[in-house]
């Protein structure tokens, strides 16, 4: 018996699963997005204020006018209540990410949990089992978590 050999890469923006003769295509900007509504939303709920960071977020890092950032949270808000488990497509993510990419994306997450102004416990847990999933090493968070301090008080 043979096993059937998975294939993950990027084309543009496109996150590329091929396992044997299936291909499962997503946006790597929906992933981002539905990992920091995950992030979000462990603690039972989404605040106003962390989706204003959210939108923020996508926007700067993917340089997406407003409305597409909405547009893309909403998608992946409702792609999360219809699918809550992301953790085999963002193995997968884990493969293709740069070490700057995922310290950039631990910088986000902090960001997101920082933004009502507490740090939920659920919150950190999930940041934690995120950034392990994604393969973010401690140091990258370490560092992420050290420039979200130094920008806040810049």
């Amino acid at each position: 018996m043979t096993e059937d050999r998975t294939v993950t890469r990027f084309e543009g923006t496109q996150l590329i699963v091929e396992t044997g003769g299936e291909r499962e295509v997503y946006d790597a900007q929906f992933l981002v997005a539905a990992l920091l509504v995950s992030i979000a939303n462990s603690d039972g709920e989404i605040s106003a204020i962390e989706t204003g960071k959210m939108l923020q977020l996508v926007g700067e890092h993917f340089e997406l006018r407003s409305s597409e950032s909405l547009e893309l949270l909403t998608g992946a808000m409702e792609k999360l209540a219809e699918n809550p488990d992301l953790t085999g497509i963002l193995q997968e993510l884990a493969s293709v990410l740069t070490s700057v990419d995922k310290e950039d994306i631990a910088l986000m997450m902090y960001k997101v949990i920082a933004a009502d102004g507490r740090e939920d416990v659920e919150e950190m847990h999930t940041l934690a089992a995120a950034a392990e999933l994604i393969g973010i090493p401690a140091e990258s968070q370490q560092t992420a978590r050290a420039r979200f301090f130094a920008d806040k008080s810049a």
